[in-house]
């Protein structure tokens, strides 16, 4: 399906490969234009520049794909993608805003923020479990709204709550740790120091180690993505507001809900891609420690640094007629 610049590109890359038959494909397409290479500084500027080549070439939108290595990458692309006003959907990942572990520390900030939210508490009321059951959560919500509260208010008082028992001991824990981080942020804590409190106080690195190690290092390169957010929301912000951070992020969480048509940029990993095919193709993330990742690299067993080059073969033969590695 691809041109043969492209093919010859991936043959190259593969030929390294020790525990591989020998054979190399070739295709009756013409030769193509030559394979681009662009260096960014930083990774907002990889994506600013991925983003906006898309718009100079135009075209259907549905001729482009981005592809990356790890589903973390496709937040700040997803961004920019949103400012743009590029319609574009994510494959195989869930989209950045609907993963559990990002809907788990943004409810935990919403609480802290203002706890007016009540989906938002009782998502995390026992997350990490803290034996709170459902059956306590239905009593909460009954004398929340006789007592015309809000849900978090009801918890603040879980004493007065009819039936709790044992049970309102925990939730006072909850709220107790609620407020510490409230004081933390009033006392010039960082967004992301708070997100580092969470983690730590609550048990819930914790929780997610447990889940095994493949999960957590996805599940923490995830929290550290939105970590980064933080840190860039608060040094572009004039007055940095842990409410103003999350009305940024929950427009870009929104508008990924909005359009259906199928018009759209595909966002993907590497993993996703096997089996498909598109004109247009920006291999995005190139470099040490990314891709090829740092544990394949460091890692005695060749075959792991041969499966990266696998992905590497797979990602580049995506494209049909253009291939662009940032």
């Amino acid at each position: 399906r691809s041109t043969k610049t492209i093919l010859s590109a991936a043959n190259e890359v593969i030929r390294n490969n020790e525990g591989r038959k020998d054979k190399t494909l070739w295709t009756e397409n013409e030769t193509g234009e030559k394979i681009r290479v662009k260096l960014f500084d930083t990774a907002y500027d990889e994506a600013e520049g991925i983003v906006s080549d898309i718009m100079k070439k135009g075209g259907p939108w549905k001729d482009f794909a981005v592809l990356y290595r790890t589903n973390a990458q496709s937040r700040i692309l997803e961004e920019k993608f949103v400012t743009h006003n590029i319609p574009y959907r994510m494959v195989g990942g869930v989209n950045f805003y609907q993963r559990k572990e990002i809907k788990d520390i943004l409810a935990y900030l919403k609480t802290i923020a203002n706890g007016q939210d009540d989906l938002a508490v009782q998502r995390i009321i026992n997350v990490p479990k803290r034996g709170i059951g459902t059956a306590s959560i239905g009593k909460i919500t009954a004398w929340a709204s006789e007592q015309g509260m809000s849900f978090y208010d009801a918890c603040a008082r879980a004493a007065a709550v009819p039936g709790l028992g044992k049970t309102a001991g925990r939730v006072a824990v909850f709220t107790g740790q609620i407020e510490d981080f409230r004081d933390a942020l009033d006392g010039g804590a960082s967004i992301r120091e708070v997100i580092e409190q969470i983690l730590a106080d609550t048990g819930y690195k914790e929780e997610l180690e447990a889940e095994g190690e493949i999960e957590f290092q996805t599940r923490m390169e995830n929290i550290e993505e939105l970590m980064n957010k933080a840190v860039s929301y608060s040094e572009d912000a004039e007055h940095p507001s842990l409410d103003e951070f999350l009305e940024q992020v929950a427009l870009v969480a929104d508008v990924d809900r909005m359009d259906d048509s199928e018009n759209r940029v595909t966002l993907m990993t590497l993993h996703s891609a096997k089996g498909l095919e598109f004109p247009v193709v920006y291999l995005s993330g190139l470099e040490d420690g990314l891709f090829p990742s740092r544990m394949s690299i460091m890692s005695d067993d060749r075959t792991e640094l041969e499966e990266e080059r696998r992905l590497c073969y797979v990602g580049i033969t995506r494209a049909k007629e253009r291939l662009v590695i940032t």
